[in-house]
């Protein structure tokens, strides 16, 4: 992280450089954002967010960089879309890498604050407006190097990813072979903002006040936008409101449609949702590969790579979808605890003895540190569960069978395996993931306990 001394300097130069006036108050580490570091601070009497990379090495391999994003934020606003006002990009004379600054707006994009509101459905239609907006936005609306995705190469990539990161899981291949099975004819692309869903909107009361977050917008189907916002991960503790952890499908869908004037293709949704889920399965295996290389040393990064197994669990939902009726009868048994009621501490013990003690200390902490403190207990966790149920085996023939289409759903008993190791993996990674709570009701005939 940027020395508080350093952010402070640089952040007094781009006030200067823009016409925000003198800083005052002190610098606040805003929580969330896996990917970029973002900062309040006041200048001139006003507020601004400062939006930057943690290392300029982490934006090498990105089809844009800040000044782009930046440009584009600006091009949604003037179409209407509730973005945030843009003030200043950041220069290498100010000191502070790569990113820009911004109008702070009203607000919070805390999930579990949003998903409280009081009318959710007027909510969900605004969102499902500024979508339309976005979507309304043509390459001669954006700056230059924006990219236009082709589903087929976007494909390829998901699996070279797959392949650089082991090859040896097994669900997500089944994920890739369906993709490139199933992949839909290319249609005109409309800008789409990547990343549209609960987290990374802002919302005051019942009002949303800010879309934020662009740096992986592109051109392509519009269904991809849609159908990124229903996976089950973004709907944190509303499993049961599937768009946006705000309402149903069909509303959502229905106040798009009203805005945009298109009608939507459902087959094209289920396609853009596997292919999302598998998508960002991989981008949360792949966070572990940043922290170990040294550009992102974040804490939140190691343990995002645990929640690959959330995906898997999603993913094979969807993609048993397809599978032979008399598979997805057959139920499971949910792993057992082992039992470790003896001789010295092990492992386990030991993570759980020191998250005891950090719940000690929560009240003494705020902000950053608070916010790190949870994700710290959230690691502790998984390594005292991990003592406590036989770990899911990766496989790496396993999965290229899958991913070659030699092993399918098809295969007698093998939809029961991977139900009974992925449960396995959720128990251990997140045991109040919600779509856990689901699977287990439709897979198996009694439930285990799991808090």
């Amino acid at each position: 992280m940027i020395d508080p001394d350093t952010l402070q300097a640089g952040l007094a130069r781009v006030s200067a450089r823009a016409g925000l006036g003198v800083l005052s108050g002190e610098l606040q580490r805003l929580t969330g954002g896996a990917v970029m570091e973002s900062w309040r601070f006041t200048a001139g009497g006003d507020d601004f967010v400062l939006r930057r990379a943690p290392s300029l090495a982490f934006m090498e391999g990105r089809p844009y960089g800040h000044a782009v994003e930046a440009a584009l934020i600006e091009a949604a606003r003037a179409k209407g879309v509730t973005a945030p006002e843009v003030v200043a990009v950041l220069e290498e004379g100010d000191g502070l890498g790569s990113g820009f600054v911004m109008r702070a707006l009203s607000g919070t994009a805390d999930p579990k604050v949003i998903l409280a509101c009081d009318d959710p459905d007027g909510l969900l239609r605004q969102a499902a407006r500024d979508l339309a907006r976005i979507h309304r936005l043509r390459q001669a609306d954006v700056p230059e190097g924006v990219p236009v995705m082709d589903y087929g190469a976007a494909i390829a990539d998901l699996k070279a990813q797959f392949m650089e990161a082991g090859g040896d899981r097994p669900i997500i291949a089944l994920g890739l072979r369906w993709l490139e099975d199933n992949c839909p004819l290319q249609v005109e692309p409309v800008l789409n903002h990547g990343d549209y869903r609960m987290g990374n909107l802002l919302v005051e009361g019942s009002t949303l006040t800010g879309v934020l977050d662009w740096e992986i917008a592109h051109f392509g189907d519009r269904h991809e936008d849609l159908a990124f916002g229903r996976m089950a991960v973004w709907r944190f503790a509303r499993y049961d409101r599937p768009a946006l952890g705000l309402g149903s499908i069909e509303d959502y869908i229905a106040a798009y449609e009203a805005e945009a004037g298109v009608t939507v293709d459902p087959l094209r949704f289920r396609f853009w949702t596997i292919y999302r889920t598998v998508w960002w399965a991989l981008g949360c295996l792949k966070m572990a590969a940043q922290w170990r290389s040294g550009a992102d040393r974040m804490l939140e990064r190691v343990v995002i790579s645990r929640r690959t197994s959330e995906q898997e669990l999603d993913l094979l939902l969807l993609l048993e979808e397809d599978a032979p009726i008399v598979e997805r009868l057959r139920h499971v048994y949910p792993p057992t605890r082992l039992d470790h009621n003896y001789g010295e501490a092990d492992v386990g013990e030991l993570a759980s003895a020191v998250l005891e003690w950090l719940a000690t200390i929560k009240d003494k902490l705020s902000g950053h540190d608070r916010f790190q403190l949870a994700v710290a207990r959230n690691a502790l966790g998984m390594i005292s569960r991990e003592s406590e149920f036989l770990p899911l085996p990766t496989d790496s023939n396993t999965a290229g069978a899958c991913l070659s289409g030699v092993l399918s759903l098809y295969e007698i008993g093998f939809l029961q395996s991977l139900r009974e190791g992925v449960l396995s993996k959720v128990m251990v990674d997140s045991p109040k993931y919600p779509a856990l709570t689901v699977a287990l009701k439709k897979w198996a005939p009694v439930q285990e306990d799991l808090d």
